[in-house]
This record gives structure tokens, C-alpha cells and sequence, in this order.
């Protein structure tokens, strides 16, 4: 008689190498893509303050119109939401949402009459301190 052998397959499952190869890979991945996506976050943070700007600079422009100059720097961007007082031209709200924060959460500089135009509109950056390169720049209206 012959002996029969038989066949037992072996539980299914990934030994540690595999694993660890694929960790590996994800790890590779990861190093690459991360340092690029978040350089493109700091990028929108930009735009964003730009967008910001503009949008500041515009309601400014309405508020000049109605009330024949633009706001001082001590009523600052804050009278394009409420009328200061002995404004009786004042026809606002001139923003459609209260006064933003900059994309860093710090409040907007505004001064006028400014030193490079009828008035000046800047952010800090990301760092809130003058100067600075990259996304640590002064996002400014001139």
C-alpha cells in the first residue's frame, strides 16, 4: 500500500517582512509627499491674506464714496461694520461679514492716510513680525 502525503496548507496571512517592506514604501511616500502638500498650504495662506486685501480695498473705495474720505487709521477697518459717530453719510456695512482675522489669526494693519498710498492695508505673516521671506512676508496692499 501506498502512503498517501497530504497537503496542508499554510494560514493565510503576510509574514513580517512583507510588512515591513510595505511600511517602508508608505514611509517613502509619505517624506515625499508631505513636505510638498504642506508648502502648498502656506501658499493658500497667502492667496487667502491677498484675497483679503483686495477685498478691504474695495469696501474702502465704497466708504470714500459715500462719505468723501477713507476711514482714519485710529477708526480702522472696523468702520466698514459700524458707522462712527458724526457719520451721518455713512451707508454701510460696507463687508458683508465682521472684520477677519488674517489666515496666522492676528489682526490687519491698517493706516491712514499711509505712507505708500491714501491708505495702507498689511499683514505680518505667519511669523507677525515686519520682514521676513516666504510665508514669513508681509502680505501688504501697495
Amino acid at each position: 500500500m501506498k502512503k498517501a502525503l497530504l497537503f496542508i496548507p499554510r494560514p493565510a496571512g503576510f509574514t513580517l517582512l512583507e510588512l515591513l517592506v510595505v511600511m517602508v514604501i508608505i514611509g517613502l511616500l509619505a517624506g515625499y509627499v508631505a513636505p510638498r502638500y504642506f508648502s502648498q498650504v502656506g501658499k493658500s495662506e497667502i492667496k487667502a491674506a491677498q484675497a483679503q486685501i483686495v477685498s478691504f480695498e474695495k469696501a474702502l473705495d465704497t466708504y470714500r464714496l459715500d462719505i468723501g474720505r477713507y476711514p482714519t487709521t485710529e477708526q480702522g477697518l472696523n468702520a466698514l461694520m459700524q458707522r462712527p459717530q458724526n457719520e451721518a453719510k455713512w451707508n454701510g456695512p460696507y463687508l458683508q461679514k465682521a472684520v477677519p482675522l488674517d489666515p496666522w489669526g492676528k489682526p490687519y494693519q491698517y493706516k491712514s492716510p499711509g505712507e505708500r498710498g491714501e491708505f495702507d492695508i498689511w499683514s505680518f505673516g505667519k511669523d507677525g513680525q515686519p520682514g521676513g521671506t516666504g510665508e514669513n512676508a508681509d502680505v501688504t496692499s501697495w
